[in-house]
């Protein structure tokens, strides 16, 4: 009884694994377990009925009071009425017949859609179920597998963690004391090289096993210059017209995200307009499933913050230390290696935000003492390169099962077909992959410091 006292929170962590596997909802089960546990935790006297009365506070702070999430029902309303005009489907049509020559071309379009929804927003909630909603549908009609294609959706939507403007690294700055611009400098590189590396895979992946990315048929789409013209002017740029003044918007200083995502929903609403398919019946739906989504949207929200409050509550930040504690460590790289593993095992637990709060603060004044020349050419650079180290690692939080954001932001908009274990199976090798962009940006940090000192941020 003892034994089980101490180790209540490997037991949640299991729990909660297989009742998601067997197929209930997410937003519930996060919540029943969590509640399950809080209740057991009473009875083994390591928990106090009390602390739950510390829920309501945190998700006031983290979810109510949480001025990015108002950008979210924004952009699901967006890309609902993209979806449901036939805009994002005539948008996707025509970077597919673009990239038709191009194993696995059409993986590759929703990969870049998703790069410039990242400097778009950096929100990753918004972008991933807004591409969800826009390009799922239409890469399972097209005979994708449901694996490439939710892993591509995903990875693809978590990039605004890392690509600026990034509300990760505004964070890490203040913690670290560190210039929000030179963050947004250093991480542009690293955010370019991992939409590289997927458009990579997706290439290597659709020529290897086509039957995974089926091509457009060489008869397909327009056979003349003037179709080609008419599909481009009529389908690829009034949407793209649409992202650019949402991407401009923000960039030129004119908006935040949320008001760039009311400017963006009006503007869907003159494109489905153009396309002639805006009416009542069709706003009624638009209304009610963005409604539905956002809802459980925010119902994940809670269940995930009430989880994360008894894992901790019940002692599972200090179990998962004492687990990585128990390995040796001696050298300045050996500490960075531990901690680059360290933020990523603690990834499958937590959010973003406490692991910045747990591991930075903690690792980071040890490491500035250490030097690190000359692999680093200047020593005072190392915190920088530190901290972008972290924000690529930790894009992966947002996709490792069982705690990943980005899994339930999609879970609570694909189809019944679409199971969690499908999006498990997706997301393995694009993790696979940010841990390849990661080690690129640790055995050449100039990835990370070329740009900043090419603008004279480190001089």
């Amino acid at each position: 009884m003892e034994w089980i006292a101490d180790h209540l929170a490997i037991l949640m962590f299991l729990v909660l694994t297989f009742i998601m596997f067997i197929g209930y909802p997410v937003a519930f089960v996060l919540g029943g377990v969590a509640l399950g546990f809080g209740i057991l935790g009473i009875f083994f006297d390591v928990f106090r009925p009390a602390q739950f009365g510390s829920l309501i506070p945190r998700i006031w702070g983290q979810a109510v009071q949480n001025q990015v999430l108002i950008a979210v029902p924004m952009f699901v309303f967006m890309g609902t009425i993209l979806e449901r005009s036939g805009v994002a489907d005539e948008l996707l049509k025509a970077l597919q017949v673009l990239t038709r020559r191009i194993p696995g071309g059409l993986a590759m379009s929703v990969t870049l859609m998703g790069t410039i929804m990242a400097a778009t927003t950096g929100i990753v909630g918004a972008s991933v179920i807004m591409l969800t909603l826009i390009a799922l549908p239409t890469m399972l009609e097209r005979g994708y597998s449901k694996e490439l294609s939710v892993g591509t959706i995903a990875s693809a939507g978590t990039l605004g963690i890392l690509i600026p403007p990034s509300i990760m690294l505004v964070i890490m700055g203040d913690l670290m004391t560190i210039s929000v611009g030179t963050l947004f400098t250093a991480a542009i590189v690293p955010g370019i090289i991992m939409s590289s590396v997927y458009l990579i895979y997706i290439g290597i992946l659709a020529t290897v096993n086509p039957k995974v990315a089926p091509p457009l048929a060489d008869d397909a789409g327009p056979q003349s210059g003037q179709e080609l013209m008419r599909l481009m002017l009529r389908s690829f740029l009034p949407p793209a017209f649409l992202i650019f003044v949402v991407l401009g918007s923000i960039f030129g200083g004119f908006a935040t995200p949320t008001e760039a995502g009311g400017a963006g929903c009006a503007g869907a609403l003159a494109l489905a307009w153009w396309n002639k398919r805006l009416n009542m019946k069709m706003l009624t739906e638009v209304i009610e499933s963005s409604a539905l989504t956002n809802a459980l949207v925010f119902f994940i929200i809670f269940g995930a913050t009430l989880f994360s409050f008894v894992f901790r509550a019940l002692g599972g930040d200090d179990l998962v230390a004492e687990l990585l504690a128990s390995v040796g460590i001696d050298t300045g790289w050996e500490i960075l290696i531990f901690v680059m593993g360290l933020v990523f095992i603690m990834g499958f637990f937590f959010d973003w935000l406490e692991i910045c709060l747990i591991v930075l603060p903690i690792f980071a004044p040890i490491l500035r003492d250490i030097d690190f020349t000359p692999h680093i050419a200047a020593n005072k650079d190392f915190m920088l390169w530190f901290v972008v180290l972290v924000a690529v690692n930790l894009q992966s939080a947002f996709l490792t099962p069982p705690f990943g954001f980005a899994l339930f932001y999609m879970k609570s908009t694909v189809p019944p077909s679409v199971t969690m274990g499908h999006i498990y199976r997706g997301i393995i090798p694009f993790v696979a992959l940010q841990m390849i962009a990661l080690a690129f940006c640790i055995i050449w940090p100039e990835i990370i410091l070329w740009l900043p000192r090419y603008f004279g941020f480190l001089d």
